[in-house]
Protein backbone atom coordinates (compact mmCIF):
# COMPACT_ATOMS: atom_id res chain seq x y z
CA UNK A 1 0.00 0.00 0.00
CA UNK A 2 1.62 3.11 -0.95
CA UNK A 3 1.30 6.31 1.46
CA UNK A 4 -1.05 8.37 -1.03
CA UNK A 5 -3.58 5.05 -0.28
CA UNK A 6 -3.02 5.39 3.47
CA UNK A 7 -3.98 9.24 3.72
CA UNK A 8 -6.69 8.65 1.27
CA UNK A 9 -9.18 7.33 4.34
CA UNK A 10 -7.61 10.18 6.74
CA UNK A 11 -8.47 12.79 3.79
CA UNK A 12 -11.79 11.69 3.35
CA UNK A 13 -12.66 11.55 7.39
CA UNK A 14 -11.59 14.88 7.89
CA UNK A 15 -13.74 16.28 4.95
CA UNK A 16 -16.79 14.05 6.47
CA UNK A 17 -15.54 16.12 9.74
CA UNK A 18 -15.83 19.14 8.76
CA UNK A 19 -19.50 18.90 6.18
CA UNK A 20 -20.93 17.37 9.44
CA UNK A 21 -20.04 20.22 11.90
CA UNK A 22 -20.86 22.85 9.10
CA UNK A 23 -24.36 21.43 8.48
CA UNK A 24 -25.08 20.39 12.30
CA UNK A 25 -24.15 24.36 13.53
CA UNK A 26 -26.22 27.33 13.85
CA UNK A 27 -25.45 30.33 12.36
CA UNK A 28 -23.87 32.76 14.74
CA UNK A 29 -24.29 35.79 12.53
CA UNK A 30 -27.33 38.62 13.97
CA UNK A 31 -30.08 39.71 10.89
CA UNK A 32 -31.65 42.97 10.29
CA UNK A 33 -35.46 43.74 10.98
CA UNK A 34 -37.45 45.99 10.34
CA UNK A 35 -39.48 48.20 12.70
CA UNK A 36 -42.43 50.79 12.04
CA UNK A 37 -43.94 52.28 15.09
CA UNK A 38 -46.94 54.72 15.84
CA UNK A 39 -45.31 56.77 18.89
CA UNK A 40 -48.22 59.35 20.84
CA UNK A 41 -46.10 62.00 22.43
CA UNK A 42 -47.88 64.85 25.11
CA UNK A 43 -47.21 66.41 28.89
CA UNK A 44 -46.54 69.68 30.43
CA UNK A 45 -42.80 69.50 32.17
CA UNK A 46 -42.67 66.59 32.68
CA UNK A 47 -43.44 64.20 28.82
CA UNK A 48 -44.97 60.60 28.34
CA UNK A 49 -44.53 58.53 24.92
CA UNK A 50 -45.92 55.66 23.70
CA UNK A 51 -47.24 54.05 20.94
CA UNK A 52 -47.65 50.71 19.20
CA UNK A 53 -45.19 49.29 16.47
CA UNK A 54 -44.43 45.73 14.68
CA UNK A 55 -40.89 44.04 14.07
CA UNK A 56 -40.86 42.05 10.58
CA UNK A 57 -38.20 39.37 10.97
CA UNK A 58 -37.91 35.94 8.91
CA UNK A 59 -41.07 36.98 7.68
CA UNK A 60 -43.37 37.14 10.29
CA UNK A 61 -44.71 40.54 12.21
CA UNK A 62 -44.00 40.85 15.61
CA UNK A 63 -46.42 43.67 17.32
CA UNK A 64 -44.51 45.73 19.81
CA UNK A 65 -45.53 48.42 22.67
CA UNK A 66 -43.40 51.57 23.14
CA UNK A 67 -43.26 53.83 26.45
CA UNK A 68 -40.53 56.62 27.56
CA UNK A 69 -40.49 58.97 29.85
CA UNK A 70 -39.04 62.50 29.51
CA UNK A 71 -38.05 65.26 31.57
CA UNK A 72 -37.79 69.10 29.84
CA UNK A 73 -40.18 71.60 28.08
CA UNK A 74 -42.57 69.36 26.61
CA UNK A 75 -45.82 70.96 26.34
CA UNK A 76 -49.31 69.72 23.97
CA UNK A 77 -49.06 66.42 22.29
CA UNK A 78 -48.19 65.31 18.89
CA UNK A 79 -47.82 61.89 17.26
CA UNK A 80 -44.45 60.27 15.26
CA UNK A 81 -44.56 57.76 12.50
CA UNK A 82 -41.43 56.11 12.64
CA UNK A 83 -39.54 53.42 10.27
CA UNK A 84 -36.51 51.38 10.10
CA UNK A 85 -33.91 49.14 10.29
CA UNK A 86 -33.44 46.73 13.66
CA UNK A 87 -30.11 45.36 13.64
CA UNK A 88 -28.09 42.51 15.50
CA UNK A 89 -31.41 40.65 15.91
CA UNK A 90 -31.10 36.88 16.13
CA UNK A 91 -34.89 36.31 17.17
CA UNK A 92 -37.67 38.71 17.97
CA UNK A 93 -37.16 38.35 21.67
CA UNK A 94 -33.96 40.81 21.77
CA UNK A 95 -35.89 43.84 20.77
CA UNK A 96 -37.27 43.54 23.84
CA UNK A 97 -35.47 45.99 26.77
CA UNK A 98 -34.91 49.79 27.48
CA UNK A 99 -32.83 51.46 24.32
CA UNK A 100 -30.57 54.66 24.82
CA UNK A 101 -29.24 56.48 22.25
CA UNK A 102 -26.06 55.72 20.63
CA UNK A 103 -25.28 59.17 18.84
CA UNK A 104 -24.52 62.78 20.25
CA UNK A 105 -26.98 65.21 21.03
CA UNK A 106 -28.35 63.13 23.77
CA UNK A 107 -30.39 61.69 21.34
CA UNK A 108 -32.29 64.59 19.69
CA UNK A 109 -32.64 64.74 15.97
CA UNK A 110 -34.80 67.65 14.10
CA UNK A 111 -35.56 67.07 10.77
CA UNK A 112 -36.08 63.44 8.64
CA UNK A 113 -32.46 62.61 10.02
CA UNK A 114 -32.11 58.85 12.04
CA UNK A 115 -32.26 58.55 15.64
CA UNK A 116 -29.94 55.93 16.53
CA UNK A 117 -31.20 53.32 19.84
CA UNK A 118 -29.35 50.56 21.43
CA UNK A 119 -30.32 47.84 23.82
CA UNK A 120 -28.39 45.51 26.28
CA UNK A 121 -28.49 42.97 23.90
CA UNK A 122 -26.45 44.84 21.32
CA UNK A 123 -29.64 45.31 18.77
CA UNK A 124 -29.36 48.78 17.28
CA UNK A 125 -32.61 51.07 15.88
CA UNK A 126 -31.77 52.94 13.38
CA UNK A 127 -35.30 54.71 12.70
CA UNK A 128 -35.89 57.91 10.73
CA UNK A 129 -39.27 59.71 10.46
CA UNK A 130 -41.29 62.89 11.81
CA UNK A 131 -40.76 66.02 12.10
CA UNK A 132 -38.95 66.12 15.58
CA UNK A 133 -37.53 62.69 17.30
CA UNK A 134 -36.29 63.06 20.67
CA UNK A 135 -35.19 60.21 22.91
CA UNK A 136 -36.50 60.62 26.55
CA UNK A 137 -34.02 61.43 29.29
CA UNK A 138 -34.96 57.93 30.97
CA UNK A 139 -34.86 55.92 27.95
CA UNK A 140 -37.45 53.93 25.76
CA UNK A 141 -38.94 50.83 26.54
CA UNK A 142 -39.36 47.99 24.16
CA UNK A 143 -41.91 44.90 24.47
CA UNK A 144 -43.72 42.51 22.42
CA UNK A 145 -47.06 42.20 22.94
Amino acid sequence: MTTKQRQMPKTRATVLALLATAALSTPSWAEDGFVRAVITRGGLLVGFSGGNGKLSFHGRDYPLTITGLSLGASIGASTLILKGRARNLRAPGDIEGAFRSTGAGAGLIVGAAKLRLQNAQGVVLELSGGAELSLAAGGVWIKLR
